[in-house]
């Protein structure tokens, strides 16, 4: 009897079922965006009495400080109270490479403050281009792929963060072995969402601002997605969303993010920026009135070509 009813009890165990909409609202505007850091980034290290007491006591660059004495950082600000409230020497609690450790620093004074030998950060900012926004959930998703800290080459772990409206001033275009970008202003006044997730599929939250919900985009599945013609939805000037014919090459159902290879047919598109551009990322790729990905990487020695995300690879990470 035990045995049948578990037996039972296994073949009738619901799955899991995946909420997003059938049908979303489409972006393409440029966003400002801000992402927080979880604990304080290790940027670069300065000299102190003619030494590195920082990176001697085995901290590097790209390492995260979490806690100081035991007190938890979330912030410069919260670093530099607990500093100031030691009597100079302090435990240090870090993150490197999901392994966390701790050391301790003796810190010396000059002109009354106690120096650590370290540069540090805890916020990014930048520009890119917003997907989609679930009708439904109000979630939404960004770029199509993970915000790397420049200066540590690393994904940047996070607390929060937030998109801004963003207004496009001018473009640097791209060459062979040299992506442009676009030039843009950040209004951080004006706050569209806040963003809880930093994955190498893109920049996921929840959306706060108004957006048209009577144009929206039937999502489109990998096998729906054909060779041909298609665009892409992006901002070159201003605030104004313009659509730009492209080719569709290739679709790669293996990999993890270069899933559709294409190139960029528009004359006036070229004729602006030479190809794909740094900002891009985000944009969304439209096939027969379906959204079916986004814009994700340049082909670098030859910007007219591009690789863009699934859209349902999206949608799934956002709702992990």
């Amino acid at each position: 009897m035990f045995k049948k009813a578990l037996l039972f009890l296994l073949l009738f165990v619901p799955s899991i079922a995946l909420a997003y909409s059938d049908y979303v609202y489409v972006g393409g505007e440029n966003i400002g965006i801000e992402l927080k850091a979880d604990g304080v980034l290790i940027v670069g290290f300065y000299k102190v009495n003619d030494s590195y007491i920082a990176s001697d006591a085995g901290l590097q660059i790209g390492d995260r400080i979490v806690s100081v004495n035991n007190q938890k950082i979330n912030s410069i600000y919260d670093l530099t109270n607990q500093i100031k409230a030691s009597n100079g020497n302090i435990n240090v609690t870090y993150v490197r490479d999901n392994q966390t450790k701790t050391t301790a620093l003796t810190l010396p004074k000059e002109n009354n403050t106690y120096k650590t030998g370290i540069y540090v950060k805890d916020s990014i900012t930048g520009i890119g281009t917003l997907t989609y926004v679930d009708p439904n959930t109000k979630l939404f998703g960004a770029l199509g792929h993970e915000i790397i800290d420049s200066r540590t080459g690393q994904i940047l772990d996070i607390s929060g963060g937030s998109i801004y409206d963003s207004t496009v001033t001018g473009i640097e275009p791209s060459s062979n072995g040299t992506p442009g970008e676009k030039n843009a202003q950040i209004n951080t006044e004006n706050i569209n969402g806040t963003i809880f997730e930093n994955t190498i599929k893109g920049i996921f939250g929840n959306y706060t601002s108004n957006f048209d919900d009577s144009k929206l985009y039937k999502v489109a599945k990998p096998d729906e997605i054909k060779k041909g013609s298609a665009k892409i939805l992006t901002v070159l000037e201003d605030d104004v969303v313009k659509e730009y014919e492209i080719e569709i090459t290739k679709i790669s159902k293996n990999q993890d993010t270069k899933n559709i290879s294409f190139k960029i047919t528009d004359s006036e598109l070229l004729q602006k920026t030479n190809g794909i551009v740094q900002g891009m990322s985000g944009s969304p790729i439209i096939q027969d009135d379906y959204i079916i990905g986004a814009v994700t990487h340049v082909v670098v020695d030859n910007p007219h070509k591009g690789y863009g995300i699934f859209i349902t690879s999206m949608l799934e990470e956002g709702e992990n």
